[in-house]
């Protein structure tokens, strides 16, 4: 992953690439690694960092989806939750059995919600994580002791799969770029080159240094999620927008919030949502909330009604009710939901299946979808585009195709387990000196050995890159990031050879973004 190199592959003009790709989302990725473990050529090219956008703001579950369960949405659900176990089973360092509670308070929820979390356990069929039961009010509140007592009739309990996002997003660029793929981030797609009206390529431009290349390709699929109309007008101006964004808030508290390894899901919110209080990374991540929004932004700014809605609904059901000042950091993603054709529509009624589209030009688009069938999506896209482009057609190999650091039965106490196999190399450059021994923060185990190896392996550009998508550190704790930030953007400063006055614009750019992360 040293992006000169890879960036190198866009010299010569004349190479045709079988598949691009715009967008560095789980999509995108997801595509990029199907077409080169097919053997096809293929480009990628992000315009800021991998998961930037929505892919990176997640609840972090991997899961089938209750709530699609409830709606009927059978065929969504029994694929995801196919899905969920092939992931489990394709990067077991990051995918990991979670247990959680549902909280009943009125007689009949005990029965209910079980009967349907059987047939959830039996739609998984032998990818199944364990089976689901109903608890009495004593044993429920054992499990999750800040659960509220008062009324409480039984508890469900189930199993999902958790995860964190960006790492595997990070650990799909290792394997996509280990089977031949060329994959870059910075690298912003201004114009679709076009031959006869139909579409053959893109012109790129480089971030960093402004310099531009034109890439030629058999087809150019749109994976740019809810930025996707911006690549459809580039196409054909003046375009019916194909994309509704709808934003999803979540809090992150301390972990004494539970006093749990377990999970809750409260099934049904005042809007009609479902709210869950899931352990990540000794911290608990709330949320989240469905909000239509006009317009899609790289770096959301979640809304004040958003935040109270989360805050009022966990004081619910917890023995404690978070404040503002308890929370460590707050962060915002806009889901790339298809655009409904009647107006009015709730975006929880919108269907989360992914949904393809072929422009007249060739231009193919992928809309909808959610991490957990990233790899469906991906295949589905790929046999989508064979059938309009002259190349052998090959299976995909995605099913059983272990993802880079892969390291079964990973020990998830180790700070480091995150990385799989790589945490072997990153404990011999910490070992290596003091001054790679050092912390970051005396809260968090990350050390200056750590972020060195992630500078030289894992393509990070900026400070921000480090910090919120490589350590995850602005969305644990967003004061915490703002301290270390200093300490960090000197080590990339000087493995990357750049002077002060980068340093200080890179601080200044990184706290502006991270001031929305904390709530004053």
């Amino acid at each position: 992953m040293k992006r000169e190199s890879i960036i190198s592959q866009l010299q010569d003009e004349d190479k045709v690439f079988d598949f691009l790709v715009i967008g560095g989302g789980a999509t995108g990725l997801g595509v990029a690694l199907d077409a080169a473990t097919r053997g096809y050529s293929v480009a990628l090219f992000e315009r800021s960092d991998f998961t930037k956008g929505t892919s990176s703001r997640s609840t972090k579950l991997v899961h089938g989806g209750v709530r699609y369960l409830a709606q009927g949405d059978v065929g969504l659900v029994r694929e995801a939750l196919r899905e969920r176990g092939l992931l489990r089973h394709n990067a077991p360092h990051l995918v990991k059995d979670q247990l959680f509670l549902i909280p009943c308070y009125r007689w009949w929820e005990g029965p209910f919600y079980t009967i349907g979390l059987v047939l959830y356990d039996l739609m998984a069929r032998k990818l199944s994580l364990g089976r689901s039961v109903c608890i009495g009010p004593k044993r429920a509140s054992r499990t999750i002791p800040t659960l509220r007592r008062q009324g409480m009739k039984a508890g469900v309990l189930y199993h999902d799969g958790q995860f964190d996002d960006s790492r595997l997003a990070i650990n799909l660029v290792h394997t996509a770029i280990e089977a031949g793929a060329c994959i870059l981030n910075y690298m912003n797609v201004t114009a679709l080159l076009k031959e006869d009206g139909c579409v053959c390529g893109v012109q790129v431009q480089d971030e960093e240094n402004g310099r531009e290349y034109r890439v030629h390709s058999r087809a150019v699929i749109n994976a740019t999620g809810v930025f996707a109309d911006e690549i459809l007008q580039m196409d054909k101006p003046g375009k019916r927008p194909a994309v509704r964004p709808s934003q999803g808030v979540h809090l992150v508290l301390d972990a004494s919030f539970l006093e749990s390894d377990c999970a809750v899901m409260i099934p049904k919110t005042s809007d009609g949502r479902v709210l869950f209080a899931v352990p990540w990374h000794n911290k608990v991540v709330v949320g989240t909330t469905d909000t239509v929004m006009e317009h899609a932004e790289i770096e959301p700014i979640a809304l004040e009604k958003e935040i109270q809605f989360i805050l009022d609904t966990a004081g619910n059901y917890l023995t404690r009710t978070p404040k503002r000042s308890d929370v460590l950091s707050v962060f915002a993603g806009l889901r790339p939901l298809a655009a409904p054709r009647s107006e009015g529509k709730k975006t929880k009624e919108i269907s989360r299946s992914h949904k393809l589209f072929r422009e007249k030009s060739g231009l193919i688009t992928i809309i909808g979808g959610k991490w957990t069938t990233y790899r469906k999506m991906a295949q589905d896209t790929l046999d989508y585009a064979l059938r309009y482009i002259h190349l052998p057609t090959y299976d995909c190999v995605t099913e059983n195709y272990q993802i880079h650091g892969t390291r079964p039965n990973p020990d998830f106490s180790d700070p480091l387990y995150v990385y799989g196999t790589d945490a072997d190399d990153i404990r011999v450059l910490i070992n290596s000196s003091p001054e790679m021994k050092e912390r970051l923060h005396p809260d968090y185990a990350y050390t200056k050995g750590e972020v060195l190896w992630l500078i030289r392996n894992e393509m990070p550009r900026t400070l921000e890159d480090i910090l919120a998508r490589r350590l995850r550190i602005l969305f644990l704790d967003a004061r915490a990031a703002m301290q270390v930030a200093p300490v960090v953007v000197g080590l990339l400063a000087r493995e990357r050879k750049k002077d002060e006055k980068w340093q200080a614009a890179q601080l200044e750019d990184f706290n502006s973004v991270a001031s929305h992360y904390i709530l004053n």
